[in-house]
């Protein structure tokens, strides 16, 4: 098996940050182009066109950073990192939905439609131009603004996103938060228990995977 790979891009860091939590190394094949594009072969093999992906011995491609974290989890469930029992799986799958989908996507949301090489790349895994929305800045920053204030009240009484421990819902928001520093985001200075955590986990060696 091989996992194609995206070294600077955030969905795939989530997972590298995963592995490194679980001790587990698998090949990778870098498939990102200096021109910020993903490599044509790579598209052709894969038209969901988007990184990570999970390449199995027997031909089975599975995308998506959180599809391809619970493959693992099934085969090497510890440490568990996507919960124990029924209650904490749930609460951990909760708070990881949403460092995604109100973190993640509105840092995409912003960098898609400020950056030069994404003039004509609105949405990910998309072959046909679509062109940057400026009116999509502001509210991709209020959006920001909004998890960060959110999470920031969850850790005031947890020392990790979920709980009482690390599990991929901390990798999430934090590849969120540093997602949305590409775009000049910053963690507000009153958000000070999202600062605390932001501190902790950064300097875990997965952090750095």
């Amino acid at each position: 098996m091989k996992i194609y790979d995206w070294h600077i891009a955030p969905n795939p860091r989530r997972l590298h940050i995963y592995l490194a939590e679980k001790g587990l190394k698998i090949p990778l094949e870098e498939v990102g182009g200096e021109d910020l594009k993903l490599k044509p072969s790579y598209v052709a093999k894969y038209p969901h066109a988007m990184v990570p992906m999970l390449e199995l011995d027997d031909g089975t491609c599975i995308g998506e950073a959180m599809a391809i974290c619970r493959y693992f989890e099934e085969l090497h469930p510890n440490p568990p990192l996507m919960g124990t029992d029924a209650k904490d799986k749930a609460c951990v799958e909760m708070w990881e939905k949403r460092a995604n989908e109100e973190g993640m996507l509105a840092a995409s949301e912003l960098f898609r439609n400020t950056h030069p090489a994404f003039a004509e790349r609105g949405l990910p895994g998309s072959a046909e131009p679509i062109k940057q929305v400026p009116e999509l800045v502001e509210r991709a920053r209020a959006r920001m603004d909004r998890f960060y204030r959110k999470f920031d009240a969850q850790l005031a009484n947890n020392e990790f996103v979920a709980g009482s421990r690390y599990t991929v819902a901390d990798a999430t928001t934090l590849c969120a938060v540093d997602f949305g520093k590409w775009s000049e985001m910053e963690i507000p200075t009153d958000c000070k228990c999202l600062r605390r955590w932001h501190d902790a986990v950064s300097a875990r060696p997965s952090a750095k995977a």
